[in-house]
């Protein structure tokens, strides 16, 4: 069978938003700060207030506990083993090894930048998942800007 996000898509916003309020929370009181590159990296991509960035380095992203939430965010190219990094608010959180790609640093930063044009988590997600629903993860407006700026040094 399969799933269609759109259809799910007024169940699954108000649970994604839930889930990523919670995981920002986590990060922010147990993340790092940013020192030396990284917040030059941030500044360089566009972040206003980089000294409230915490980066959590877990051993995998985490994943959704209700069913319905975590297969949308599979499905859409969100979540998933191939995902080394996941941006909500000011936390960003990256997965062991990848801590030092600048790459997906300076990537997840811009996600950072986006929040915080949006004003808030509520308002980036309901923008980004919208987007995504209408077309598709990899071309997503905020996933092409976020590409657009990722720095290699």
């Amino acid at each position: 069978m399969t799933f269609d996000i759109r259809r799910a898509m007024p169940q699954v916003l108000p649970q994604a938003i839930s889930w990523a309020k919670t995981q920002s929370e986590t990060a922010l009181r147990s993340g790092r700060s940013l020192d030396g590159e990284f917040l030059l990296i941030a500044q360089s991509v566009g972040v206003v207030n980089p000294e409230r960035i915490r980066i959590l380095y877990l051993p995998y992203l985490p994943m959704p506990d209700d069913p319905l939430l975590q297969r949308a965010a599979v499905e859409s190219g969100l979540l998933g083993p191939k995902i080394a990094g996941l941006t909500l608010g000011y936390a960003v959180l990256v997965c062991h090894g990848f801590g030092h790609n600048i790459r997906l640093i300076s990537h997840e930063f811009r996600h950072v930048y986006q929040y915080e044009q949006a004003g808030s988590i509520d308002a980036f997600l309901t923008t980004y998942l919208h987007e995504i629903v209408d077309v598709g993860y990899h071309d997503a407006a905020f996933k092409c800007d976020a590409r657009a700026h990722e720095r290699t040094a």
